[in-house]
């Protein structure tokens, strides 16, 4: 069992490689507030929230602890900040487990001119140099995973298709109603493990109703520019073409916050601020957020996040 200075030297080091790979590349480090008065909307994702009561305030301000930098990096981003990346401790309810922790760090950045294809080759070197090796690299898109593991296309198919391909597999869910509901679960259960194995896999091009802020294929407005990269059967990294239309934007917003009142989830205030910075104008860019935490813990050979932390949920 590592002791408490042999998990913050390995931490360090980490970062270190971080903050070198970032140097080399003349992105800059920012920090934007862990606080807002918004939050994402998605219904995968459930906030903190707090409330402030004081001087401005006294009858309280509700606010979020953030569950990503996302949409602050964006705005900095709009204001011309060129190419940035931020270490940040982000916060999401609901998630713990052996590679879940409620408080995590994030690595986020985003870079100007690039797609998500130039993203992807950025994000297998940074992870390389984290890790001290060489690895292969396999790309491939998400039609053609599920094609290869099922024979079906998961833009096309039905929930019976999925129902099927689930039960045969002796996975049985309960209260699934939605396509992507079902794409997940076959996804995580079925494709995740096998993922990564043998060095980096990038999955790429998502359907469009995964991808809240990606930009569409403009060739096959079905997906979007959104990939994901798997190593070792975990899933390390989210990455988007961001999209750059504000109108599009707000309807995505919406969209979401209606599934959730769908299923009972309540519905988030849209963050008002970012969609200015969108009407402003963003530049063409493309972002990625990675997990440092579950990264650490596949450079040490672990298996959770615990054994890697200090202090996780069962001792703060």
């Amino acid at each position: 069992m590592k002791s408490v200075r042999e998990k913050l030297q390995a931490r360090a080091g980490q970062l270190a490689d971080v903050r070198q790979f970032f140097l080399q590349r003349d992105v800059i480090e920012v920090c934007t507030p862990v606080l807002s008065r918004a939050s994402g909307t998605d219904p995968a994702i459930e906030p903190l929230q707090t409330c402030y009561t004081g001087p401005g305030y006294p009858s309280g301000l509700q606010l979020y602890l953030q569950t990503s930098p996302e949409l602050a990096m964006k705005r900095l981003l709009a204001m011309a900040s060129g190419s940035i990346y931020q270490i940040v401790p982000v916060f999401r309810d609901g998630e713990y487990g052996p590679r879940h922790n409620p408080e995590f760090t994030l690595l986020e950045w985003y870079r100007t001119d690039f797609d998500h294809h130039d993203l992807m080759d950025e994000v297998a070197e940074l992870v390389m140099a984290c890790l001290h090796a060489r690895l292969p690299v396999e790309k491939i898109s998400y039609v053609e995973m599920f094609l290869k593991a099922f024979g079906w296309n998961p833009l096309e198919a039905g929930i019976g298709e999925m129902k099927t391909a689930a039960v045969s597999r002796d996975i049985h869910a309960e209260g699934l109603e939605h396509r992507d509901q079902w794409l997940d679960l076959l996804m995580s259960m079925v494709i995740e493990p096998t993922l990564g194995r043998q060095g980096l896999s990038f999955v790429y091009d998502y359907p469009a109703s995964q991808a809240s802020l990606a930009r569409l294929n403009a060739s096959d407005p079905r997906v979007a520019s959104r990939f994901e990269l798997y190593y070792q059967g975990v899933e390390l990294a989210n990455g988007f073409h961001e999209l750059t239309d504000a109108v599009e934007q707000r309807r995505r917003f919406e969209e979401e916050n209606r599934q959730r009142r769908q299923q009972g989830q309540r519905p988030l205030p849209l963050d008002e601020n970012f969609l200015a910075a969108l009407e402003n104008g963003l530049p063409d860019c493309a972002g990625v957020a990675l997990g440092l935490d579950r990264l650490l813990m596949l450079q040490q050979g672990k298996t959770t996040l615990e054994e890697t932390l200090v202090f996780s949920l069962k001792n703060v």
